[in-house]
This record gives structure tokens, sequence and C-alpha cells, in this order.
């Protein structure tokens, strides 16, 4: 049965707090492929400002750092952002911010925004709102990459649905550059009319 309401954010510290690494983004096999898939989908090698909302305990942060000259990554857990942060320890692009979106929403303006396994855990108002901050937030002609697991879950939406619908809430504002469809997970990247 799913979640009618986005999740709370003390939901994501008691994984992290008990875990440590509740989905093995350092060991998975399958985590490791899809973060070559998610670093090898960008059209470009050097972004100037980008934001990766989600970034849990840094794995992709680490890898998505030397593309970056100013990479914010976020995340509403303080034990994942304080793993995230020893994780990138010394690379003097990376800022961390505890945020919970849509409604704690960064400063600034982005030219690539990554959405990796983090839009299903909102509901439909939740990511109505995140449209909107996408389309402020992403400079014209900017980035924006999703990543989603497509199986099934108890979150307020399943991969599919969150991704059609934030694409449909954009409108007009993206357009679509790339869908790739894996046994598992979907890869969706778009870019800022």
């Amino acid at each position: 049965m799913r979640r009618e309401r986005s999740i709370d954010p003390d939901y994501f510290e008691a994984l992290f707090r008990e875990k440590g690494d509740p989905w093995d983004f350092e060991t998975s096999d399958y985590e490791a492929a899809k973060y070559d898939h998610t670093i090898a989908a960008l059209p470009r090698t050097d972004y100037a400002a980008a934001l990766e909302v989600g970034c849990a305990n840094g794995v992709l942060t680490r890898r998505l750092a030397p593309l970056c000259r100013d990479l914010l990554a976020v995340d509403v857990s303080e034990t994942a952002l304080a793993a995230a942060r020893a994780r990138c320890a010394g690379l003097e692009q990376v800022r961390f911010e505890r945020r919970q979106l849509p409604a704690d929403q960064p400063a600034g303006r982005f030219d690539l925004m990554l959405l990796s396994e983090v839009v299903y855990y909102w509901d439909a108002d939740d990511v109505r709102r995140m449209a909107d901050y996408v389309a402020d937030a992403v400079r014209p002609g900017g980035d924006i990459l999703l990543v989603h697991w497509t199986g099934l879950t108890d979150y307020p939406l399943s991969g599919d649905d969150a991704v059609e619908l934030l694409r449909e809430s954009l409108g007009e504002r993206v357009g679509p550059l790339h869908h790739d469809r894996r046994e598992a997970y979907r890869l969706d990247l778009w870019r800022r009319s």
C-alpha cells in the first residue's frame, strides 16, 4: 500500500543511523553500474554549477564532482551528510547542506540538476512544487537528469509515475534529450527550454 504523503526526513535519518549504507551504495554492483550509466548519460564534462538532490552518503557525489566547478549536494539526513562530507573531503568544489526539498530550496541557478532516486518519495503536490523550483533554478539550456528504480515500493509514487508527473508539471519548460529504460530503473535527461 502506498504512502499518501511525502516521506518524512526522520525516516531517512533513522535508516542511515541504523544501517549506515541502507541501499548498499558503497558495495553494490548494481549501484556501481547505475552510477556508471548516470555519469555517462551527462552530455557535458564541465558544469559551472550543479545541484544534487538527495546525495545520501556521497558515493555518486564523489563521481559527479570532477564534472562540476561548483557542486551543491543536499540531503535530509544529517547522518548521511556526515558520511558524504567524509567521502568527499578534499574536493573543494563540493558543498553539502541539509535541506528538505521542495520546501527548503537552495538559492542559486544551476546548469545541472541531478534527481537520482528522490522524486518518488514526494507526494503529487510536492512533485508539482518541485517542478516550479526546477523551472526557476535550472538555467535555460541546463540539464536535468533523473534516475529512478521502477520496482514495487510503498513510496507515494512509483518511479514511472513520479518522473511522468514531474515532466507533465514542467510542461514546455523542459524538452526531453534522452530516455533509457533498464531492467530495474529508468534514466531520463531533459534540457531546460
